[in-house]
């Protein structure tokens, strides 16, 4: 079974920082992106950030270009995202992926995990 298992979600005050982790199993992924989503209540869900397993090749949406980082740990199978500077805008469920493709198009993606909540408060 391939599964996508998000943590590190949590409540935090703006301006902190916050550390997600994706864990994934069941299939080999070197050929695929993994990606970080977010969806916030009554919007769209939209890209935040994107790596490759292999060459670790990465790529940011602008609003958290400066302040998240995505990296990896292969022989984890382990996605991270962190998050700084974090602001109220940030607040939504995020959703980690794998796909194979254009690396920011949701659609690309055809594995998910459940989500975390994130939420920033003032």
């Amino acid at each position: 079974q391939v599964q996508l298992v998000e943590s590190g979600g949590g409540l935090v005050q703006a301006g902190g920082s916050l550390r997600l982790s994706c864990a994934a199993s069941g299939r080999n992924f070197s050929n695929f992106f993994m990606g970080w989503f977010r969806q916030a209540p009554g919007k769209e869900r939209e890209f935040v950030a994107t790596i490759s397993w292999s060459g670790g090749r990465t790529y940011r949406a602008d609003s958290v270009k400066g302040r998240f980082t995505i990296s990896r740990d292969n022989a984890k199978n382990t996605v991270y995202l962190q998050m700084n500077l974090l602001k109220l805008e940030d607040t939504a469920v995020y959703y980690c992926a794998a796909g194979r493709g254009s690396p920011s198009w949701q659609a690309s993606y055809n594995y998910w995990g459940q989500g975390t909540q994130v939420t920033v408060s003032s």
